[in-house]
């Protein structure tokens, strides 16, 4: 890791992953080399980044013509084109680049990359299918966090059956496997609330769980409300 120094990061292909990351990477204060291979892309985005240059990244001469830059990190999000990843994965295992992270398309593509020694591998549409299949389970009517594809955070309002009670009776954690993390009452968010604390008709339980467990209780207040 730098000391007293930007970190740097390249960034290969700038479609619409590709270039949010690198936009980010560099509103975070880190530097950054965008490449794809089609110039309108790389247009695009230069005026966000450290450098922008047009490379053929599917083109191994192309690849080594980039020199052997000490970057901290390495994006891969090249489309389709597995050939293409392939090769960007080789080159920057061949760089000594620390960090690797590549997009892939699906597990097979995923699991090339690790082999080729991809550090994590990450699967945006996937993760959009997740995030839009949350949002519909819980019709829109609560805020909620994901942690992971199994796990969010949840702001739920405070059924019928909980109010007057403390959360020892609730007892949550037995009842659904879910954990509080918090209670919004009254415009204040009460952080580790008191055991012998009675819940109140208008509390919101920022509720840790699986997203199917979550759903239960979203049920469970929907049902009261009908």
């Amino acid at each position: 890791m730098k000391k007293n120094a930007q970190k740097e990061y390249i960034v290969i292909g700038l479609g619409r992953f590709g270039s949010s990351v690198a936009k980010q990477l560099e509103a975070n204060g880190c530097r950054v080399l965008a490449i794809d291979r089609q110039e309108k892309r790389v247009n695009q985005i230069a005026d966000y980044v450290t450098l922008a240059m047009c490379v053929d990244v599917g083109n191994e001469e192309a690849l080594r013509e980039l020199g052997g830059r000490n970057f901290d990190g390495a994006v891969i999000s090249i489309g389709h084109s597995l050939d293409a990843s392939v090769l960007a994965a080789i080159w920057a295992k061949e760089q000594g680049i620390g960090q690797i992270i590549a997009k892939a398309y699906d597990e097979m593509q995923g699991k090339i990359l690790t082999k080729l020694g991809v550090d994590e591998i990450v699967y945006p549409e996937k993760e959009i299918g997740v995030h839009v299949a949350n949002v519909l389970a819980f019709n829109n009517l609560f805020d909620a966090i994901e942690l992971t594809a199994e796990y969010s955070i949840a702001d739920i309002p405070s059924l019928n059956g909980w109010v007057g009670k403390d959360l020892k009776e609730l007892n949550l954690r037995k009842k659904y496997g879910v954990n509080i993390i918090a209670i919004k009452r009254g415009g204040a968010l009460l952080i580790n609330p008191s055991a012998d604390d009675p819940t109140q008709k208008d509390d919101i339980f920022v509720l840790l769980g699986k997203n199917n467990t979550l759903k239960k209780i979203v049920n469970a207040y929907d049902a009261e409300k009908k």
